[in-house]
């Protein structure tokens, strides 16, 4: 069987689809890994994996390069003559998806969250869902990761409810995190996202200064990567004047979470952002980690609000602040049971092996 699977970035594959990626070449799968090419495409071909190189403007609008993206799609398509064509991402998901079905290979989708193109009420959302009404219609099996998404692409007539699905996020390997206490007498706080506003980092900082005030030792941390080529990108200077006044620290970009997830106490993801299920709540949860995020769609399934972190209401650092000052304000008893709590919701719910065993299940393996 040759299989397809298909991402905007070999960062995205090899950090989110991993696992799927190893589990079908054990069953004897060939894996053609396809994205544009960046460091990570090495250890794709590493793995085993073919990798395909496929260049793609991942925020752009040109409906010229669009249409060559889905001509190369075609291309690729008729030199390999998959079974399967495996979409994540937009640009994936849509031109990926019809040219795979042009070409008569079975696709299975994924959204993995729904991007600000899709909501905003512009020229640009009304192109965005048509093209997924073309893709997606017709495609075999679309996986979403949290229930509000499905629910409106099923009410908009994008998907057959009879080949859809819920999967729970991207899953989290739990053997790879696991369970780890914080170290050090200063409680730390750790959000990890890409640094956009529409991530809540702007209400990360704004809390930060607010509990300063009253709990002045308290530290919070930034990890993620600087994103100019989107229009929600803080920029470089902003940055680095948030950490001149000593609101937040900044930690770069790492390609190993786990041992700043594990020196953190409670991690926080203040996001507006279209999300899924967002990966680095899976990851907090796996390594036993109480957390804080915003009540919207995709952070709410992965957290039960006082059992193991709260919920605040999106754009609004006061109530974050409220949140973060109700943690700090824990017994040890307390936060245990949250710590304990977050690793058996990630056991429970968020297990790789799940989304694992559904893919290989409607691919037949």
């Amino acid at each position: 069987m040759r299989v397809v699977i298909c991402a905007n970035t070999a960062w995205n594959l090899w950090n989110f689809r991993r696992g799927l990626i190893r589990a079908l070449l054990d069953a004897g799968v060939e894996v053609f890994a396809v994205a544009p090419a960046d460091k990570y495409a090495p250890a794709l071909v590493g793995m085993g994996c073919r990798f395909e190189d496929m260049p793609m403007d991942s925020m752009g609008t040109s409906p010229l390069k669009d249409t060559h993206l889905l001509l190369r799609f075609r291309k690729l398509f008729r030199r390999i003559r998959p079974h399967f064509f495996l979409g994540y991402t937009i640009k994936p998901n849509i031109y990926g998806s019809i040219a795979a079905q042009l070409c008569g290979v079975a696709t299975i989708n994924n959204i993995s969250g729904l991007g600000n193109a899709f909501l905003r009420k512009n020229w640009l959302n009304r192109i965005v869902r048509t093209l997924y009404a073309w893709s997606l219609v017709r495609s075999d099996h679309v996986f979403f990761q949290n229930p509000d998404d499905r629910a409106l692409f099923l009410d908009l007539g994008l998907v057959k409810a009879g080949r859809s699905s819920l999967l729970p996020g991207s899953g989290v390997d739990l053997a790879h995190f696991l369970p780890a206490p914080p170290r050090g007498d200063e409680v730390r706080f750790l959000l990890i996202a890409r640094l956009l506003w529409d991530k809540g980092v702007g209400e990360y900082v704004e809390a930060a200064r607010i509990v300063r005030q009253r709990f002045p030792g308290t530290r919070f941390q930034l990890l993620g990567f600087l994103g100019p080529e989107n229009p929600s990108a803080i920029d470089r200077r902003t940055l680095e004047d948030w950490i001149a006044e000593g609101a937040v620290e900044y930690v770069g970009r790492r390609d190993d979470v786990r041992p700043v997830i594990a020196d953190a106490d409670c991690m926080v993801l203040p996001s507006y952002y279209p999300e899924g299920t967002p990966r680095t709540l899976l990851e907090g949860a796996a390594m036993g980690k109480p957390l804080i995020a915003t009540d919207v769609p995709g952070c709410r399934e992965v957290i039960e609000h006082g059992v193991n972190g709260y919920l605040c209401q999106p754009r609004d650092p006061a109530d974050l602040a409220n949140k973060i000052g109700e943690f700090l304000q824990l017994t040890e008893g307390n936060l245990a049971a949250m710590r304990a709590a977050s690793r058996r919701k990630a056991e429970r719910q968020f297990d790789e092996n799940i989304v694992i065993r559904a893919y290989l299940q409607k691919l037949g393996c």
